[in-house]
């Protein structure tokens, strides 16, 4: 006969049982396209480009529970797993995009200079069918961020492009590197000092808010240090503004800065210097070829265009070979989209820095694989192919730094998120048999090439005139 104990101890693992197999069913069911996917393949005979390492020809990649678990040549399949024969093609990692409002129901939180107490990853739309046409490029992973209308905007989220989920959950990177997105230059100063009569109006009240808000940072940070050793009676009141730029000194919550000018890129790098504040990013940094060599002594990244520019007053001194001079100046570099088209076209990116600049094919590709990983922190798990890495992988059927090269397959942890050959026509998961069907793009809809980082901001009046807020 059995005691209670053991009585209670079966029932408890039944429980146990009966919890996690719901778990995994309702995953499964959240994933409408790829619920009962494989994360299990042998890929054969491929030109495999890892990135960092060398270029292995003729090449298999074995993938076991969606990561990379061996590399070589003859692998053999275990038992139950599909191989994919890509002789004659060529395999490269996931191409990673830092810089992109995909994904996202909103972009600006536009009601203050500073509203580091938002977050775009509680807006976060599976059903965007942008996922599915990044996937068609080979982008794997995305870096969506709030808009450039603040001086210090929301969070960021970094988010894997499992297509097909329906829980905005599933599209987290689990254990990515906090992000935050601040802005210099005429967006916020039009937005709120323009728009709200509020500071700032000008490049030198960009400057003074950041002070300001860091200031607040830094002594909300003492107040509660010292409550926690015992020296304060009470903790400060809760801010969870302040915690998260607290986690900016800290270093836990990495900065991403859009920005144009040489001045501005500068001003920034000398008010994270009083404040101790390292590993940051600066994105566009059009003007960065100047200050190369000063971004690279503070170990400050670039994301860059390849080729945008003249699109507003602020942005007319470029060049398409600052990729290049970024790069050899020994700054981490990277390019990106922050377009809903052009990320299905980062490899042609890419490629466009050894017409304007020479880079090797490493150089080149780095620019959109490993580089951008290492700018948001994640370059231990993606970026490069390597065993044990997460297995986010593209197969294409030329070199993907060649204009003919077309993605075959992409890979998101192992399993097939886009499959150019047995992909129906139709992959959008929320259908409405009224309406019209959407372009894929239309630039005409905002005038500009890219026109999400003011999106929600609305409207504006200056001198008596009202203007609409779009463009970049």
């Amino acid at each position: 006969m059995m005691s209670p104990t053991s009585t209670l101890s079966r029932a408890l693992l039944g429980v146990l049982f009966l919890l996690v197999a719901a778990s995994a069913t309702a995953t499964a069911q959240s994933d409408r396209l790829r619920g009962d996917a494989s994360d299990d393949w042998l890929i054969t005979g491929a030109t495999v480009i890892t990135v960092t390492g060398e270029t292995l020809s003729d090449t298999d990649i074995l993938v076991r529970d969606g990561t990379i678990a061996d590399i070589g040549t003859g692998l053999s399949a275990p038992s139950g797993v599909e191989t994919y024969d890509a002789a004659g093609m060529y395999v490269m990692p996931g191409i990673i995009d830092a810089h992109s409002h995909i994904a996202i129901s909103s972009v600006n939180e536009a009601t203050a200079p500073v509203t580091a107490e938002v977050g775009v990853g509680d807006v976060l739309d599976p059903y965007d069918i942008n996922l599915y046409r990044a996937l068609a490029g080979g982008v794997t992973t995305s870096h969506v961020m709030h808009g450039s209308a603040n001086v210090i905007g929301g969070r960021n989220e970094t988010i894997k492009h499992r297509y097909g989920h329906t829980d905005p959950a599933e599209l987290r990177m689990e254990g990515a590197a906090r992000t935050i997105k601040f802005a210099l230059g005429e967006n916020p100063t039009r937005v709120h000092g323009e728009g709200n009569n509020v500071v700032p109006r000008t490049r030198m009240g960009v400057e003074r808010v950041i002070r300001d808000a860091l200031t607040k940072a830094r002594r909300y940070a003492a107040a509660k240090e010292a409550y926690e050793n015992g020296d304060a009676a009470a903790p400060p009141e809760h801010s969870e503004q302040m915690e998260v730029l607290a986690g900016v000194l800290s270093g836990d919550v990495l900065v991403q800065c859009h920005s144009y000018r040489a001045d501005e890129i500068l001003m920034l790098i000398r008010v994270f210097d009083d404040f101790g504040v390292e590993n940051y990013t600066f994105h566009h940094v059009n003007e960065g070829f100047k200050v190369a060599p000063e971004l690279a002594k503070h170990n400050a990244g670039a994301s860059v265009f390849s080729d945008w520019w003249a699109y507003k007053f602020e942005v007319y001194y470029s060049t398409a070979y600052n990729a290049a001079i970024l790069t050899e100046n020994g700054v981490t570099t990277s390019i990106n989209s922050d377009s809903p088209e052009l990320n299905r076209h980062l490899y042609h990116e890419a490629a466009k820095a050894q017409k304007y600049g020479g880079l090797t094919d490493r150089q080149a590709l780095s620019l959109i694989t490993i580089n951008p990983a290492r700018q948001l922190g994640i370059d231990d798990r993606v970026g490069s192919i390597d065993v044990g890495k997460d297995a986010d992988l593209v197969v294409f059927d030329a070199h993907p730094l060649s204009v003919y090269a077309v993605a075959q397959r992409t890979y998101v942890d192992g399993v097939v998120r886009f499959d150019r050959e047995n992909d129906p026509d139709d992959m959008r998961l929320r259908l409405d048999p009224e309406a019209s069907v959407e372009d894929a793009f239309d630039w005409s809809s905002t005038g500009t090439r890219h026109g999400r980082c003011l999106q929600d901001v609305g409207r504006y009046g200056h001198g008596g005139t009202t203007f609409w807020q779009s463009g970049h």
